[in-house]
């Protein structure tokens, strides 16, 4: 018998009450940017989806309610930094990059590291094979225009270098 055994993935138990309000908004964010859900009716049906009782519910408010109510702020803020039109970017990473932005800009308490990690594992899960390479790249660049200070305090090797910037 081999004592190696590979690394396992986080249970779902290991989780943080706030990485599963992130996961369930963008579920929710998921049906809003493809089905044009409103967010009440998206906010009803995940509230009673398996496991919603473990998230940080202020947290899931916040990111569901402040993504699809400044919308447009958040395209605004990420599209400029995109290699393509929003349009060609998967709901999924839209949904990330919205979740990004606004964490960047509205939760403080959550260092910018967290915020860019939390996201690219959101992209691993959920989106499609690099995607999380994408969101990546994209979270960086923000990083360091709406947190600059906390960007430029950053270990060398957890920046990403952009040509943009």
């Amino acid at each position: 018998m081999n004592d190696q055994s590979p690394i396992k993935p986080r249970k779902a138990a290991d989780k943080s009450a706030r990485t599963r309000a992130r996961e369930f908004a963008l579920q929710a964010l998921y049906q809003h940017l493809v089905g044009r859900n409103t967010a009440s009716d998206i906010d009803s049906f995940t509230r009673d989806l398996s496991g919603f009782h473990k998230s940080d519910s202020a947290h899931y408010d916040a990111l569901l309610h402040g993504c699809v109510e400044q919308a447009e702020a958040l395209d605004a803020l990420v599209t400029p930094l995109l290699d393509r039109p929003m349009a060609e970017i998967s709901p999924i990473e839209h949904g990330v990059l919205w979740i990004g932005a606004y964490e960047l800009q509205h939760c403080l308490d959550v260092p910018l590291r967290v915020v860019i990690n939390e996201c690219v594992e959101l992209a691993k899960s959920f989106g499609g094979t690099d995607g999380h390479k994408y969101v990546n790249g994209v979270l960086h660049q923000l990083g360091a225009r709406l947190r600059p200070l906390e960007a430029a305090a950053a270990p060398a090797g957890s920046r990403k270098s952009s040509k943009a910037e």
